[in-house]
């Protein structure tokens, strides 16, 4: 018994740290978004963190979040924090905290600027008719953390936003070529995934992961262990 009890223990991936995804809507709300949940607890499970889930805002105090690495917020939209909650996680980046925003993360408090500067940019638009097509990606960085599994260019089906107040402080890892679907509003340069550091934090991005099937794509979910282990101080830029 105390063999198989060692066996279980050694055969189980300890939880290095604890990760809250958050994904409260107050705007458009992704039928994605329980796909996404089943693909990070999976995820926890096999990479050894520990993801509780939530769309309850109070949990965004200064107490509260010092128990997480990590705070994803899986296609937020709208307004989903009040001032005391804004507050509170600006503490906690400005403590070192981490940062993963998954697609809609961008079209979420669009009349806080300092989270505007912690997501890189916000959603402005995206195409229709159909707004989920494919389109041809291109790695900028090679052989990086976040793109080292990804062929230099390649096509991937989702829908794909375009962005303003894009900032300029990030470091771009992928892009999309406008050239290869209609619909692209940021013609000089239109960066799907990036990463950077922030108000004594970490913050990465990623545009990807409207469509059910991107929780179950190798390609994605790997830039997104990826982006949470830059958040989480695993990966030095």
């Amino acid at each position: 018994m105390k063999k198989l009890i060692l066996l279980l223990l050694l055969s189980s991936p300890a939880f290095a740290f604890k990760v809250l995804v958050f994904s409260k809507t107050a705007g458009f709300r992704h039928s994605s978004i329980p796909v996404g949940i089943e693909a990070l607890k999976k995820m926890g499970k096999e990479k050894g963190f520990e993801p509780s889930f939530s769309e309850d805002a109070s949990l965004f105090t200064k107490d509260n979040l010092k128990n997480y690495k990590v705070i994803i917020f899986l296609n937020t939209t709208g307004d989903i924090l009040n001032s005391e909650q804004q507050a509170a996680f600006e503490s906690y980046i400005q403590a070192g905290g981490g940062f993963v925003g998954i697609h809609a993360a961008t079209d979420t408090e669009y009349d806080w600027p300092w989270y505007g500067g912690l997501v890189g940019g916000y959603f402005v638009s995206h195409p229709n008719n159909p707004n989920v097509k494919p389109a041809q990606f291109h790695v900028l960085i090679k052989n990086h953390w976040a793109t080292k599994h990804m062929p230099d260019t390649f096509e991937y089906v989702d829908e794909f936003y375009n962005f303003k107040n894009l900032s300029q402080k990030t470091t771009p890892v992928l892009s999309i070529d406008e050239k290869s679907y209609t619909g692209g509003k940021n013609p000089d340069f239109h960066p799907m995934s990036w990463f950077h550091e922030y108000d004594g934090g970490r913050a990465f991005y990623t545009a990807l992961g409207h469509t059910d099937e991107s929780y179950t794509n190798p390609l994605f979910l790997q830039h997104v262990w990826a982006g949470i282990q830059y958040a989480a101080r695993i990966f030095q830029p």
